[in-house]
């Protein structure tokens, strides 16, 4: 049976694909986008020229973001608001709980006089009262209510004094723009608003530590050496290269990566947080990429044409030291 040539098309492209992954995962990082990047190792990192986008990390011994917890309900007097219960709103001065029955016993008192002859506000009512009957009737009326308000109003007063100790309490309005923003970081720092963050200004002297950090951890890989790489990432990140250079090493293989050139970069971001400078940079940069057997015989790649890889890197410092590596992720 002669086999067709499109299935063998196929097969070579199945094959091919297959091959893929090994083909993308030399150097060191071996393609994925592995680290930490503070709170931000979860968020994507801002496009720039050099790489339009970036893989989110997948793997990070960062765990991802939870919901904070809530602070506890304030204890301070709130303002009212609009819908609130109708029960909150004060009463008005007739619809006092005891007004009603100081009305009824006014209104008792007319008509106890009426009925034994004293007429609605006394002897003869009305008709029978001079001038200044009215006139004594209408400031009595008014001492009465002048003096059930003021009892009114003292027993309100009370009511809403709030029991507390320490004196009365105050209220800051300080507007937020009027406060500093490391002031406001650290308030959203103590309130369980996440860590501190600020800008960072990122130096020439610290694009030239990128540059040197990328071509020092390339030739630390080549030579499988862990004590190297050690003084140049971070401890997660060393774990990740030590488990790439074990899977090689078990295979009988080893990856050079030799004569690194930076071709281009630029900054994505940089910021600081609980002390810790962070700095994410997007490089794209070529190099002799090769992997050799026990024998030394080239498996994959070429010890005389440069491959490329775009790739953002972030680095983090402490204390204004040494930028070491923190994370890479692939464009």
């Amino acid at each position: 049976m002669i086999r067709k040539p499109t299935s063998i098309l196929v097969a070579i492209l199945a094959a091919g694909l297959v091959l893929l992954p090994a083909l993308v995962e030399a150097k060191a990082g071996r393609g994925g986008s592995i680290g930490s990047r503070g709170t931000r190792t979860y968020d994507a990192a801002p496009a720039t020229p050099t790489a339009p986008s970036a893989a989110p990390v997948q793997r990070s011994v960062t765990p991802p973001a939870t919901t904070q917890p809530q602070a506890a309900p304030s204890t301070a007097p709130r303002p009212a608001t609009a819908g609130a219960p109708a029960a909150a709103a004060q009463p008005g001065f007739f619809n006092r709980p005891f007004m009603p029955a100081l009305m009824g016993g006014l209104i008792g008192m007319g008509i106890g006089g009426l009925l034994f002859g004293g007429g609605l506000f006394g002897e003869g009512g009305l008709g029978a009262m001079g001038f200044g009957g009215i006139v004594g009737l209408l400031l009595q009326l008014a001492l009465v209510f002048f003096i059930v308000r003021l009892a009114m109003n003292f027993f309100r007063n009370r009511q809403q004094q709030p029991a507390m100790a320490g004196g009365p309490q105050s209220y800051d309005r300080t507007p937020v723009t009027d406060i500093p923003s490391q002031t406001q970081a650290r308030t959203g720092a103590m309130l369980g608003g996440g860590a501190a963050v600020a800008a960072l200004q990122i130096s020439d002297m610290d694009f030239e530590a990128f540059q040197q950090s990328l071509t020092d951890i390339q030739t630390a890989w080549s030579n499988g050496d862990l004590e190297a790489l050690r003084s140049h990432v971070t401890p997660e990140m060393l774990g990740y290269f030590g488990r790439e250079l074990s899977l090689l090493a078990s295979q009988g293989l080893t990856n050079r990566v030799a004569e690194v050139n930076l071709e281009q970069g630029d900054l994505a971001e940089s910021w600081s947080e609980d002390g810790i400078d962070y700095a994410t940079v997007a490089m794209r940069w070529s190099a002799l990429d090769y992997t050799t057997d026990a024998s030394g015989k080239v498996v994959d790649g070429s010890k005389t044409e440069r491959s490329e890889s775009v790739e953002t890197w972030t680095f983090l410092r402490a204390n204004n030291g040494r930028w070491i590596l923190s994370a890479i992720q692939q464009v």
